[in-house]
């Protein structure tokens, strides 16, 4: 997956910052394209492993 070429990092931006950002947006689609479904997904929160309804989960991802 390409980054969008109208995604504009600071000019300092880090390979390791791009990639997080990447990563996060990954997880967003992934949270909302399974939330329209109405499916969870399996998280690990706290070291106890959770099936958490993707609307739920959606609400505490960052934008």
């Amino acid at each position: 997956m390409a980054l969008n070429s109208s995604t504009s990092f600071p000019s300092g931006a880090s390979f390791s910052e791009k990639l997080l950002y990447g990563v996060q947006k990954a997880l967003r689609k992934l949270a909302e394209e399974t939330a329209a479904k109405d499916g969870s997904l399996v998280v690990k929160i706290n070291g106890e492993i959770k099936d958490v309804p993707a609307k739920e989960l959606l609400k505490t991802l960052p934008k």
